[in-house]
């Protein structure tokens, strides 16, 4: 049986992009539909909290994507507030997306990676994540975090998938010499 592609919402927040001139967002869009999920929308929304919260609640209600990911607003600027902006909808947040993207990113740039503040959660059973505004940034993500791992964090947080590790046996050796022995 096979499931129907992740659903994602793309946001842009930026105070001086419009929808003709969102490299990121356009990218980001593309990057997705590579992957194989379907964009179900797409805006630019000013760097407001309260604008990026409606946002969320709206999509959330609607009923419209299983995920949203949203670019811009990640750094340490004075208008950089995404992160602020989502902290209180996290029901959960994937400390591990943040760590790995920054861990990647000094691969590519260097220690400016640590100025990223890249996240994510679950916020009304929905998979967030708040990336970068660069292109590179959004290219890095989708390609090495988000593609390969979405439709799982989607299938976990909405409760219709099952844990999939692999659990190992650990047993005494020397129980079990003397088992043998």
């Amino acid at each position: 049986m096979s499931r129907s592609p992740v659903r994602v919402a793309t946001l842009t927040l930026s105070d001086t992009r419009t929808l003709d001139d969102d490299e990121g967002g356009q990218l980001l869009g593309e990057l997705l539909k590579k992957a194989g999920f379907t964009v179900a929308s797409h805006a630019v929304l000013r760097e407001e909290p309260e604008l990026l919260r409606a946002a969320i609640e709206q999509i959330a209600s609607a009923g419209t994507a299983d995920a949203i990911v949203t670019t811009g607003g990640t750094g340490i600027a004075p208008r950089d507030r995404t992160v602020e902006a989502l902290a209180p909808l996290f029901e959960k947040t994937l400390d591990g997306f943040g760590e790995a993207f920054r861990r990647l990113s000094w691969d590519a740039i260097g220690p400016n990676a640590i100025l990223s503040r890249a996240a994510a959660g679950v916020a009304r059973g929905l998979v967030v994540i708040a990336l970068p505004g660069s292109p590179k940034a959004v290219e890095l993500a989708v390609t090495q975090l988000i593609g390969p791992v979405l439709a799982h964090a989607v299938a976990l947080a909405s409760g219709t998938g099952g844990h999939h590790h692999r659990h190992t046996q650990h047993t005494d050796s020397t129980q079990d010499k003397e088992q043998r022995g």
